[in-house]
């Protein structure tokens, strides 16, 4: 049941991010999770995956603040700079936010300051230590769990074109 769940969530990610494409940080942080070449076009399912794996360990606000992060970064407006990094303290920095993420002090405090003239990195040391996190922590955990073993298995034992590391 998890697996069709899981086909279900990739078929409609792969439909909506075609022409999306992951930065090499993300690749790294999932390189060992299935991805698909096809045609010399590469489909990276593993995000979707790893995130579908946090969901159920109630800790995708992780992956959720790095890939806003990332997107954070490529906004080049001013005013649409401070909208969204009013949107990423309300979200996961501030105190008792809805997907608080677990940042040291000073990093929270760095950002409290910052917040008002939001530059292009004010959320990178926050980033960083989100991507230690993950990992060292919930990315060898995802690796060692049930969930990917049997997606890994189904797909070695289907024959499908893909890649498993």
């Amino acid at each position: 049941q998890i697996l069709v769940s899981l086909w279900i969530c990739l078929i409609t990610f792969t439909e909506t991010r075609k022409n999306e494409v992951f930065s090499a940080l993300t690749l790294k942080v999932m390189h060992n999770i299935l991805y698909i070449n096809m045609a010399s076009e590469i489909f990276t399912d593993g995000p979707m995956i790893y995130k579908t794996y946090l969901k159920i360990e109630h800790s995708d606000e992780n992956i959720d603040f790095w890939l806003a992060c990332e997107a954070y970064k490529k906004i080049t407006s001013q005013r649409k700079r401070i909208s969204m990094a009013r949107k990423l303290f309300t979200s996961y920095i501030q105190p008792q936010a809805p997907n608080e993420i677990n940042i040291e002090s000073p990093v929270r405090k760095a950002i409290i300051r910052n917040i008002q003239e939001p530059t292009q990195s004010c959320f990178d040391e926050a980033q960083r230590i989100i991507y230690m996190h993950m990992e060292r922590d919930s990315y060898p955990r995802f690796l060692e769990s049930k969930f990917y073993q049997k997606l890994k298995h189904s797909l070695q034992t289907n024959g499908n074109n893909s890649m498993v590391n």
